[in-house]
């Protein structure tokens, strides 16, 4: 059966690289010239009748070849000898590299990886999209000598890759237009045992765990799954930003004001190690708050953080989920908790009183994917509740979070500051996924023979 694909102008190179990548290099593709969303009903009408169905005739009229992957190399293939200058260079050649240097992943590099974890090298994760190349433990161990990560890392770059793995995650999708990143969030003892931050400056590039772990899936990203800026543009991120550093909750605090950890919401065990990924399309401004009681923070944080979560409501609206977080510091869990409320009195509450004019936000959604929308059929078809439709009125006000258990809320941050900020999650692409960290059976004695190893030498400048 002959087939073509519909692609607009700006999405041609993203649909040759994908098709090479499935083994169909010679896909039939009808270009739609231009950007369909900003072209006028008439000027679509015209491209359609003079320009794509000459494009369509054309690719079902011709032969299409057969395409062969290219091989790649093996685990233990040695790839490339030369200075730490020399591979910086055939890394950048390549395309294997984020634009920052990377750690040169020797064969003596992956292998002390490889002991902090119980699982062979040739243990298949799963298989990433858009090039469909198996996730294994080996070349998880490559990318994580190449991100600057300890080879202490290992057990949590295993679940981080577990996460995105799954099929609910929608890896393929990693490459759409929002430019959205993945966020890990991390719970456990482990945050301790390998000195992860949680406090000031905590989603700042800065503490070595919580970066090198955030670029480590940003690169695996790029190198195993596929997802490439250009020249090759896998990736079709419009607006983008660069990755997340690591997220972890301040636990101590946690626990001092009777909350349960983040992991814990997830449905795993407190003081389990646990590890979820989730993407993150955008972030908001900081949000500070003041006052003795929760609620006046509460309001605080609904008309600044809520209110600028209502852009992307109708966008994720329409695909049935969204899952919004919100972090706050220590100092902000403190009032709130003192004042009897949980974090899921916090998420009822912003689900409660965090609304938006409905016509406002279905306009929005119009705009974004260029079709028709409105919440109205969402509802009649069980997508999203009742709540978004209890009559026509555009200037009705409906709720910007679609569900008070789908908001995530983590304690963290600088302890001496009255600080929230929200992240902004991508509908399905990317929805969280939470998987526990397996330690390796000589966790207790790795990390021991580390502190025996004592500090590491230093560089005179």
């Amino acid at each position: 059966m002959s087939s073509v694909s519909l692609v607009a102008t700006g999405f041609l190179q993203q649909a040759h690289a994908i098709a090479k990548s499935l083994g169909a290099a010679h896909l039939a593709i009808a270009e739609y010239p231009g950007v369909p969303t900003i072209d006028s009903q008439e000027f679509l009408r015209k491209k359609v009748e003079e320009v794509l169905v000459e494009g369509i005739v054309r690719g079902l009229t011709s032969h299409v070849g057969d395409s062969v992957k290219p091989v790649e190399p093996e685990p233990r293939d040695i790839v490339f000898r030369g200075t730490l200058d020399d591979v910086q260079e055939f890394f950048c050649k390549n395309l294997w590299t984020d634009g920052l240097p990377i750690m040169p992943p020797t064969l003596d590099q992956v292998e002390k990886f490889l002991r902090f974890t119980d699982y062979p090298p040739h243990h298949g994760v799963g298989v990433l999209a858009p090039e469909n190349r198996e996730a294994t433990i080996w070349n998880i161990a490559v990318n994580g000598v190449m991100a600057g990560c300890r080879p202490e890392y290992m057990p949590i770059l295993v679940a981080v890759v577990e996460a995105i793995s799954e099929p609910e995650f929608h890896i393929e999708d990693g490459g759409s237009t929002p430019g959205w990143e993945p966020l890990v969030i991390l719970n456990g003892p482990i945050i301790k045992d390998l000195d992860f931050n949680c406090g000031s400056g905590v989603m700042r590039v800065g503490r070595q765990p919580n970066t090198s772990v955030g670029r480590f899936l940003r690169l695996y990203m790029r190198n195993v799954a596929g997802q490439r800026i250009s020249p090759e543009a896998t990736d079709k991120g419009s607006i983008s930003y660069s990755f997340n550093v690591v997220l972890a909750e301040n636990e101590d605090v946690v626990a001092e004001l009777g909350w349960q950890p983040f992991s814990v919401d997830r449905g795993f065990e407190r003081g389990e190690n646990v590890v979820t990924v989730q993407s993150v399309v955008n972030i908001s401004q900081p949000c500070y708050s003041a006052g003795p009681t929760p609620f006046e923070h509460l309001q605080t944080i609904a008309e600044v953080i809520g209110q600028s979560m209502a852009y992307w409501t109708p966008i994720c609206a329409h695909r049935g989920q969204f899952f919004p977080l919100l972090i706050m510091s220590p100092s902000l869990a403190e009032v709130i908790a003192a004042g009897g409320l949980t974090k899921n009195d916090v998420a009822h509450y912003l689900y409660q009183n965090v609304k938006a004019p409905a016509g406002w936000m279905e306009n929005l959604a119009r705009q974004a994917a260029g079709t028709s929308f409105d919440f109205c059929p969402e509802v009649e078809e069980g997508v999203i509740s009742r709540d978004f439709c209890q009559s026509t009125d555009p200037d009705r006000l409906v709720p910007v979070f679609l569900r008070p258990e789908w908001i995530g809320i983590v304690v963290s941050g600088d302890p001496g500051r009255n600080q929230s900020r929200g992240y902004v999650q991508n509908q399905k692409q990317g929805p969280p996924i939470s998987k526990k960290i397996e330690l390796p059976g000589k966790w207790k004695r790795l990390l021991a023979d580390l502190t025996l190893a004592g500090p590491r030498p230093a560089l005179v400048l």
